[in-house]
């Protein structure tokens, strides 16, 4: 594939400090770049810099590998953008004149105007609005318009800023699904900034973590969840048990790695014997069992404990169990009502060893 978008030692400084270093990122066309982080990442300020309206302290930008002239006359690089924000910041008009904006600010013929906006009207959904003041637009309805804005100029580069963020569940839900079929049927190259992974998940064909204005990992999303880079970055992507180990024995690439006083992990990998580790496993990789039903699994990882947390996380309960160390778990409510599982009871937390990933220290 071809780069639409490439960072290369891409600084900002804001305040005399460092707000953004990207010492190397690319965007590919025709795909979804996600970019998480915690609030004070450096989110926002990337996005600046990719709409062109931040210029960097030093480093180049480049689309279709020519650098961008920040100095320059930027008009037609920024006419190859389109910008959807959290607020949809609409003018004090019609559904159908705030889609047609920026068709019009490019003097595009009246009949090509209607054509467009029609069209892009229908595909949001929001055709029976055309009429109405956007004022009187509810959340989601307001969050079509400016999508439909930004996609009816048929943008070469499309910047998503936390787009879904200020809608309800179901509202969320649908749009999420639309964007993502529109984006893969259009073939519109994207970044999509935001703090909730969940949203990155559904949205991104690649996934970049960012913190303290540095992208710390950056890959397919499953290679990132299941393989962090760091502690930090597999905290942020939501891997639950993070325990500090000693890898005591290796043997034809499976490891004993000792987390507690006499316990001890298998894992796959390859390691130095002595090496110290961090051992990271997420929590839907583990089975909870009753200790009697122990031996109908074919996990190599078993480990004895007793529930010392339960956390209601909507479509499943967090478990948390004492084995020597900590195992985080996640259980569906029909296992938590047939195991009965309550504080003190003894459970069987049971994973592969596969499910393993280890950062080396």
């Amino acid at each position: 594939m071809t780069a639409l978008l490439e960072m290369r030692d891409l600084l900002v400084i804001l305040n005399g400090k460092p707000a953004l270093d990207i010492k190397s990122l690319m965007v590919e066309k025709g795909e979804t770049l996600a970019v998480i982080g915690p609030n004070g990442a450096g989110k926002s300020t990337l996005l600046k810099v990719l709409a062109l309206l931040q210029k960097p302290s030093q480093g180049q930008l480049l689309l279709d590998g020519k650098p961008v002239r920040f100095s320059g006359n930027l008009l037609s690089q920024r006419r190859r953008l389109a910008l959807v924000m959290q607020q949809p910041l609409l003018r004090g008009t019609t559904t159908f004149e705030n889609v047609a904006t920026g068709l019009r600010f490019r003097r595009v013929l009246g009949s090509e105007v209607r054509r467009r906006v029609e069209d892009w009207l229908g595909r949001l959904g929001i055709s029976l609005l055309a009429a109405r003041h956007a004022h009187t637009l509810s959340g989601g309805e307001a969050q079509r318009t400016s999508l439909a804005r930004a996609l009816v100029l048929q943008p070469d580069l499309l910047l998503l800023d936390e787009p879904f963020a200020d809608l309800d569940p179901p509202t969320r839900e649908d749009l999420m699904s639309e964007i993502r079929s529109i984006l893969h049927e259009t073939g519109t190259t994207a970044v999509f900034v935001t703090h909730d992974r969940d949203e990155a998940l559904r949205l991104g064909d690649r996934l970049a973590v960012m913190m303290d204005g540095r992208v710390l990992q950056e890959g397919r999303p499953q290679e990132v969840l299941a393989r962090p880079a760091s502690q930090e970055v597999a905290a942020f992507v939501g891997t639950e048990t993070v325990l500090p180990g000693v890898v005591r024995n290796e043997q034809q690439g499976l490891l004993d790695v000792e987390v507690a006083p006499e316990k001890h992990v298998a894992a796959v990998g390859r390691s130095t014997v002595g090496s110290q580790v961090l051992v990271c496993l997420r929590p839907e990789e583990v089975t909870l069992l009753e200790p009697h039903q122990e031996g109908h699994s074919s996990a190599r990882n078993h480990f004895l404990g007793t529930v010392q947390e339960v956390s209601d996380l909507g479509l499943f309960l967090r478990v948390t169990l004492d084995c020597g160390f900590p195992i985080v778990a996640y259980a569906t409510r029909i296992s938590v009502s047939e195991m009965a599982i309550a504080l003190g009871q003894p459970l069987v937390a049971s994973f592969k060893a596969t499910a393993v990933h280890l950062i080396p220290q």
